[in-house]
């Protein structure tokens, strides 16, 4: 009952976060908000409380994570089979969303902590991509492995090493996952690394 009750908050609460719903009340007083342009000048519309008069800024959620990847010419990436909701069972790299008081990196990092269990060295930043249409930006740092010894977390069911041909492209479970192993493979066949910056429909 506790593992499908914590499914169900996990899942719910990631629903809300993909879809956040307009603000209805006051942070500060709880009085119930106007969505208007504020007196300050700002050309967009936001929610005022009339009570306060605080005005408050909904601003777009940051998602990283890492592309784990393995051996002297990096031909193996690792990837992690969810065991939450949305695409159970589908496979993606180790990210979610960012904490309150860690950098990118370090959000990163914990994240691929605990849905892979890896040992890794955090190398460059690899792909910025903006997910306008849900308010999102998601952010993938390069990283090294040290071993292929993998503890995955509750909310992973499997962490293993692909080449880029073992890959299962039609179960990748989101687009910005798909895009940045693309690019990863096509610089690693260059013999060099950018950052690749994106707008994903």
């Amino acid at each position: 009952m506790n593992l499908l009750l914590d499914k169900y908050k996990r899942q719910s609460r990631y629903t809300y976060l993909m879809h956040r719903p307009p603000l209805k009340h006051c942070r500060v007083c709880g009085t119930a908000v106007v969505y208007r342009l504020p007196d300050d000048g700002d050309t967009k519309e936001r929610a005022v409380c009339p009570a306060c008069a605080t005005v408050h800024y909904e601003n777009p959620l940051n998602v990283v994570g890492t592309v784990p990847v393995w051996g002297e010419d990096g031909g193996q990436v690792l990837l992690c089979k969810r065991n939450i909701e949305p695409r159970w069972g589908k496979w993606t790299l180790p990210a979610g969303f960012m904490e309150m008081g860690e950098t990118t990196a370090e959000g990163a990092a914990r994240e691929t902590d605990e849905e892979a269990g890896a040992q890794y060295e955090m190398q460059a930043l690899f792909s910025i991509m903006n997910v306008a249409r849900v308010g999102q930006v998601h952010l993938y740092y390069r990283a090294r492995l040290l071993s292929t010894e993998f503890n995955p977390g509750h909310e992973t069911i499997e962490a293993r090493l692909f080449t880029e041909s073992e890959i299962p492209w039609d179960e990748i479970a989101f687009k910005t996952v798909k895009e940045t192993l693309e690019r990863y493979f096509d610089d690693r066949r260059k013999g060099r690394f950018g950052i690749h910056v994106l707008d994903i429909a």
